[in-house]
């Protein structure tokens, strides 16, 4: 997914490049054509639904999610604004669930008197005294 995701960035930032020398109106054309092709596709889609990859998912979401609510009702896609939106929080909260991750697996490591308390014995002497052997 990853490598797709970078292929997809090279491949619009490219597109972008291209759009420096057009005119205005050269853009607005190419806009419509798209909004047509689009609405061709939802046409002959009928009740079926267009499948995105991940890849394309956190493309559209990193591309769209800034835009405000009622600008992004506006725009043509084939998925309803709140979907992006949706897509965009799961990108999130998988970053924010890989980073949380412990770097190590299994229990930490008890040294120091601090884990007798910590197992509810007292370090030295007493009932339930604490061995050296935490």
């Amino acid at each position: 997914m990853l490598l797709r995701l970078a292929y997809l960035g090279v491949t619009n930032a490219f597109a972008m490049l291209r759009l420096l020398p057009m005119e205005d109106r050269e853009k607005t054309v190419e806009i419509l054509a798209l909004r047509h092709q689009i609405m061709v596709l939802e046409r002959q889609l009928g009740k079926d639904r267009v499948r995105f990859v991940p890849s394309d998912r956190a493309f559209l979401a990193a591309l769209l999610h800034r835009l405000p609510m009622d600008v992004l009702r506006g725009v043509r896609l084939l998925v309803r604004p709140d979907t992006v939106l949706r897509w965009h929080r799961g990108l999130l909260a998988r970053r924010h669930a890989a980073a949380s991750q412990p770097k190590r697996s299994g229990r930490p490591r008890t040294v120091g008197p601090w884990c007798c308390a910590w197992r509810g014995r007292t370090p030295v002497g007493g009932i339930g005294a604490c061995t050296a052997n935490c």
